[in-house]
């Protein structure tokens, strides 16, 4: 089985050749790497290359989420598309294997992969990913979640449905609805699981949030987020985050992390929703270029984990 593989990056050298290393250790052996770099000034684009990696680039001013993945797939050859961001890497080596398996059922448009953060995660962001991210498959989604930090599509789909460019984040949402919308299937697959780096700070998590609220807006008109819920839900899930890490006997070493995660979740929530979708200079630098409900499980499969230099 054959596919290509488009990383979207900006000065990852600290994350991307984990990632690399992962994809060389796979049991898919023929794919095809393209790295989308946009302005790195670190050594992400030598490092890529090291793999044998095919560079795209795009100019910093002419960046959004969509159009990066626009041009990668532009440039990949194979039919079937992986999409990972820069900073995660496979946990195990059919993480290819079982992402590209469902796309056998002709009317699978899309697959996307369990994610789970490092030891080192906020407790919050761990909760999310658990919430979001279940250990248990799903074939045929219903519904237009996804997420391109671990997912594949069909490029013969893309072709006829490309990427919205204009969104400031969550055009793998926006993608997943209008397929949904088509008659093509969706599917979870819990196998193909990632490690997933944030490491952001408050003002990271805030940005993040807000441009996606923005673009849920812009996709879902309809929707609304108020103060309210920003003071319902941040209330809710503090509360929610303090009695798992009480639980899992992490609440002294969470505390602090959980109250301002959950509010700068949720104030750049409501402020996203309060801002126009249109993606200004300002915006596009404060987005993209900043410069520096479960309790966790421990599923575990048959298959050995790669083992990390």
């Amino acid at each position: 089985m054959n596919c290509s593989l488009v990383i979207r990056a900006y000065n990852e050298e600290k994350h991307l050749g984990r990632l690399l290393e992962g994809v060389r250790q796979q049991s898919v052996k023929d794919v095809e790497i393209i790295l989308v770099d946009s302005g790195s000034t670190d050594k992400t684009v030598s490092i890529a290359e090291s793999f044998g990696a095919r560079i795209v680039r795009i100019e910093p001013v002419e960046f959004t989420f969509g159009r990066s993945l626009n041009l990668g797939l532009r440039a990949a050859t194979q039919e079937l598309v992986v999409i990972a961001s820069a900073h995660v890497y496979p946990v195990y080596p059919d993480w290819l294997e079982c992402l590209l398996r469902p796309f056998d059922d002709k009317s699978v448009a899309l697959t996307y992969g369990k994610q789970r953060g490092p030891d080192t995660a906020y407790f919050s962001e761990q909760q999310i990913f658990h919430q979001w991210y279940p250990d248990t498959s799903q074939p045929r989604q219903a519904y237009p979640f996804c997420n391109n930090a671990n997912a594949a599509i069909r490029r013969s789909v893309w072709l006829s449905h490309p990427y919205d460019e204009t969104l400031t984040g969550l055009e793998d949402l926006a993608w997943a609805k209008r397929v949904l919308e088509k008659g093509y299937a969706l599917s979870y697959v819990a196998e193909a699981e990632i490690v997933h780096v944030h490491q952001e700070k408050p003002s990271g998590v805030f940005n993040r949030y807000r441009r996606e609220a923005m673009a849920f807006k812009r996709i879902y008109p309809e929707a609304h987020f108020n103060v309210y819920d920003f003071a319902r839900l941040t209330t809710m899930n503090i509360l929610s985050d303090l009695w798992h890490a009480a639980r899992e006997k992490k609440l002294r070493e969470s505390w602090g992390s959980i109250f301002w995660f959950r509010f700068m979740q949720f104030y750049g929530t409501l402020t996203g929703y309060r801002e126009s979708g249109l993606l200004t200079p300002q915006l596009r630098e404060t987005f993209y270029y900043a410069r520096a409900r479960k309790p966790a499980s421990n599923a575990r499969r048959d298959v050995e984990p790669i083992q990390y230099s």
